[in-house]
């Protein structure tokens, strides 16, 4: 108010007429006003308007423009239009300035005639306030306000002044309070009361993150330098909340549980009273509370048990059926803290090999997937062997493989478990023990020899210098040779008989005669499976090929032990060939060459050959090695040979090739034909 008599008392001073002028006559100016006038204005330019007069009259109006505090003049001019009103720009300064002006309508006997002169102020300021500061929550409830407190902008301030506050909540974290980043409308702002109106509450937006915008507003509507934005949270949920430490069924003792709360939002941090918390509950009784994110409790004693859990976050949005869909979580915590127990099942006869026990639980019941049947010789102290044991509720099978145990007495033990974890064996209960006599089943018995049903071979000796054969005729398994050797691409007959411990044949069993080749054939093993006849006898025609070893074996039924016969070898001599160039040869003259093959069937020769002897020998003296020669891959080979000694003409020489064992090929040593040559 001070300033506006100030500024007052400044515009009379100077409404004095200029130099030269007379007092009006009359024609006074009317009407003069500025757009907008009375208030601040944050632009420079400014429209001042008057009403003619009179009406329909050439007078022209003259007018001042200056700075209201100084009462100088500093832009002038005149309206020779008569447009009624002009435009006029202030400097660049905040302030308040003048206009004024008078009528010049005539000439009174050579002399200006002026009207009175006429003012008004025009209020500049385009100076932006400093930035405010915002205090709000970090987090509010869905549906509540958001209480909000802005802080004074530093000095100087405009010399408009503080007219308020503009304040607006989006989802724009770079937005702005008014629709011009520089200044802000009559309407929007939101706290008229000048600076010191600086607090109110905006209703909360939609869960999630929101932005608070705010501007301090100069008189003449200019913003702050900057917009001032807070983060504001709302929440609408209350906390997920999980159990750890429930078991997925049954436990065999007390349960330490812990409920474990989580919130994406506001939060769970611990806040003192009325922050957040987490409730937990066993049995009806009070939920325990414990401040943040975690709430424990020890569910003990055998039975079932309901626990409760919830919890609050930080704004105070609870689990506990405060809010709608939004209850408290329940668990269901059984505890079974008595052990199973386990029995034998009475054996069956016709499957003696077959062990079952019965497990038996009041409460938890029996486990569906664990349990043991194990064994061990009676009268030792060490452990139990498993036997692979099949569960199902209530019942354990185990099928003990006996022919694998020596002869003798055998204990088994019982282990059941109960869905809690407890467990039991049949000796825990002072339950009936389990022993067993190996053989548990009827013995089976393998005889097994070369030969069929009778085995005939020639029995040779020499005497008198002749050799004298005849024929030998075997019928016991056990008494036939368990060593043959037979020539290259010969077969043999093998037989046996399958009996029980008193010799009772068991007809109709599946045997197998199984072939193990010795190093180096092409196959390692070939089994020929058979049955017995109504004698409990069967045999075999072995195919040709290289040495080998050659077992029978039964392996056994759920009535019958599984037994194996003697293992018989089976010894194969390779075929060596050989041919001379010549029978005769001249001492001193060509040589003969000698030419041969090895046959090998189903047995590969090594890619370096075969080492052969080449032998001779004189009527009456042994063969004699003279040179050692390597066959190729396919075991052919040759040497030539030449007779250089004169006593060697009309002598009479038998040569053969010798092939001796090595040990990567599956054949006993052979010999070719013997060759006559004569020198």
């Amino acid at each position: 108010m001070r300033a506006r008599l100030l500024l007052a008392l400044a515009v009379l001073a100077i409404g004095a007429l200029p130099a030269g002028a007379r007092a009006s006559d009359g024609h006074n100016l009317t009407g003069l006003t500025v757009f907008e006038g009375g208030v601040w204005h944050a632009d420079p330019t400014f429209h001042v308007s008057w009403d003619p007069n009179p009406p329909g009259t050439e007078s022209v109006v003259h007018w001042w423009l200056g700075n209201a505090a100084t009462g100088k003049a500093f832009d002038f001019g005149s309206d020779p239009e008569r447009w009624n009103g002009i435009g006029v720009k202030v400097p660049a300064v905040p302030g308040v300035y003048f206009f004024e002006a008078n009528e010049w309508p005539s000439y009174s006997f050579g002399s200006e005639v002026f009207g009175p002169r006429v003012g008004v102020l025009l209020y500049f300021d385009d100076a932006r306030p400093q930035p405010v500061s915002i205090s709000a929550p970090a987090w509010v409830a869905a549906g509540t306000v958001v209480p909000i407190r802005l802080s004074h902008p530093a000095g100087p301030l405009p010399i408009s002044g503080i007219t308020g506050y503009a304040v607006s909540i989006d989802g724009v974290a770079e937005g702005v309070p008014c629709a011009r980043p520089d200044r802000c409308a009559g309407g929007e702002v939101d706290l008229a009361g000048g600076a010191g109106q600086d607090s109110t509450s905006l209703t909360a937006p939609p869960e999630g993150i929101s932005y608070v915008h705010a501007v301090a507003v100069s008189g003449s509507g200019m913003a702050s330098s900057s917009t001032a934005t807070g983060t504001v949270g709302v929440d609408g949920t209350a906390p997920r909340v999980r159990l750890e430490g429930a078991p997925a069924g049954w436990a065999a003792g007390p349960v330490h549980l812990t409920a474990v709360a989580t919130d994406e939002l506001s939060g769970m941090a611990p806040a003192g009273p009325g922050g957040p918390i987490t409730a937990i509950g066993v049995d009806g009784a009070p939920p325990a509370q414990a401040p943040g994110p975690a709430a424990s409790a020890t569910v003990a004693g055998e039975g079932s048990h309901q626990v409760v859990f919830w919890a609050r976050d930080a704004v105070g949005n609870a689990g506990d059926g405060s809010l709608p869909f939004a209850h408290p979580a329940t668990a269901t915590v059984r505890i079974d803290e008595t052990a199973p127990t386990a029995r034998f099942a009475v054996s069956d006869p016709d499957d003696p090999e077959r062990i079952e026990a019965i497990v038996g639980d009041v409460l938890s019941g029996p486990s569906p997937d664990r349990g043991e049947i194990a064994v061990r010789p009676v009268g030792t102290t060490g452990s139990f062997e498993p036997l692979p044991t099949a569960v199902t509720r209530g019942r354990l099978v185990a099928r003990w493989d006996s022919d694998d145990f020596p002869r003798g007495s055998y204990e088994f033990r019982a282990t059941g478990y109960d869905a809690a974890g407890n467990s039991a064996t049949n000796r825990d209960g002072d339950g009936p023990a389990l022993v067993l006599q190996n053989p548990v089943k009827r013995e089976a018995r393998v005889a097994f020899g070369f030969g069929g049903a009778a085995l005939v071979y020639p029995r040779c000796a020499r005497a008198d210098g002749h050799r004298h054969c005849r024929s030998a005729t075997v019928r016991s398994f056990a008494k036939r040779p368990p060593n043959r050797t037979v020539p290259c691409c010969h077969g043999a007959v093998v037989g046996g008989r399958l009996v029980d411990a008193a010799g009772a044949p068991l007809a109709g069993q599946a045997v197998e005669v199984v072939e193990t080749f010795a190093p180096g054939a092409s196959s390692r093993t070939r089994t020929t499976p058979l049955s017995t006849d109504a004698t409990g006898y069967f045999h075999a025609r072995l195919a040709p090929g290289p040495s080998r070893v050659v077992e029978a074996r039964f392996p056994g039924t759920r009535h019958l032990t599984r037994a194996g016969g003697r293992s018989l070898r089976l010894r194969v001599r390779a075929a060596v060939r050989m041919k001379a160039s010549t029978s005769r040869v001249l001492v001193g003259g060509a040589p003969v060459v000698f030419e041969g093959r090895i046959v090998h069937p189903e047995a590969p020769i090594p890619t370096r050959g075969l080492a052969v002897e080449l032998e001779f020998r004189l009527p009456g003296m042994p063969w004699t090695e003279f040179r050692t020669v390597q066959s190729d891959a396919t075991g052919r080979f040759a040497y030539p040979y030449s007779f250089n000694d004169d006593d060697s003409a009309g002598v009479r020489f038998l040569f053969r090739a010798f092939v001796p064992a090595t040990g990567d090929w599956p054949f006993v040593p052979a010999t070719s034909r013997p060759l006559p040559v004569t020198g």
